[in-house]
């Protein structure tokens, strides 16, 4: 297995990254870049994906994710 293999471009909050792991899930994204807000909204390729989804959702070559977090506030 070559480096190529182990590795995918994704564009995440409108910049391009380069992921070193393949058959990543959502929830492994957000440990790897260290997320760490409880409210967070995320979307893959403009599709809300529902936090009980996360560790089901495979991160794919070129998929687009939005990862934003909510400030509640009054």
């Amino acid at each position: 297995m070559n480096n190529s293999q182990l590795k995918m471009k994704i564009v995440l909050n409108n910049r391009e990254e380069i992921i070193t792991s393949k058959n990543i899930t959502i929830t492994e994204l957000l440990k790897l870049k260290n997320y760490t807000f409880k409210m967070l909204v995320i979307k893959l390729n403009d599709t809300l994906v529902k936090k009980e989804d996360y560790q089901h959702t495979l991160v794919n070559e070129g998929d687009k994710i939005d990862i934003l977090h909510l400030i509640s506030g009054g």
